[in-house]
């Protein structure tokens, strides 16, 4: 049976997360993915036009798979507490569910030098940090957390503990994902007061 563009879309999306958290992206080539898709190279590129739109479609997929979750929990009337609580545990959570993710937008963005890619990660990063911002303002307002903070210092903070994630994850393989939660989640509260 032949599958549908969509599930071969995502398939190939889910192979070339799969190359580069597990062989790295110097290993991430047409070749190698359509082997690992099953597929030949012509059929790879009937599914995408071009190695760079598989990367924009995974850029799609962090919008609505990441973006609107993390929004959604932001904007939530339920204490700070709680919202900053899954907010770090949905983003932790998606970038373990897509290994590599990370990686690959932020090397190929530098090394393809890849302007509309950049701006894209830029939007996502910024926003991620508005929506921390706007979880930590609300405790403050709350009277859970100390007024003597800055906002948006502590959301540049919270932005480093997905990065620190991701090496994490690149250099060991296997990071116990609710453990690293908790811990961060308690520096986080400790840095609030």
């Amino acid at each position: 049976m032949r599958k549908s563009t969509e599930l071969r879309q995502e398939e190939i999306k889910a192979a070339v997360l799969d190359i580069i958290s597990s062989e790295g992206l110097y290993r991430l080539s047409t070749r190698n993915l359509a082997e690992k898709v099953g597929l030949s190279e012509g059929t790879l590129f009937r599914h995408f036009k071009s190695k760079k739109d598989i990367f924009y479609s995974i850029m799609e997929d962090i919008r609505s798979g990441l973006q609107d979750p993390l929004r959604q929990i932001a904007i939530d009337v339920r204490p700070a507490d709680e919202r900053l609580r899954d907010f770090l545990f949905t983003h932790i959570r998606f970038l373990h569910e897509h290994k590599g993710i990370t990686i690959l937008l932020f090397s190929e963005a530098a090394h393809m030098n890849d302007t509309k890619l950049k701006l894209q990660l830029q939007e996502i990063l910024m926003e991620q940090k508005l929506l921390a911002a706007k979880i930590i303002h609300d405790g403050k307002a709350e009277g859970r957390w100390s007024e003597d903070l800055h906002d948006e210092d502590i959301a540049t903070l919270y932005a480093g503990i997905p990065l620190s994630f991701n090496v994490e994850l690149v250099l060991t393989k296997k990071v116990n994902v609710d453990a690293f939660c908790k811990n961060m989640l308690s520096l986080l509260y400790r840095m609030l007061g």
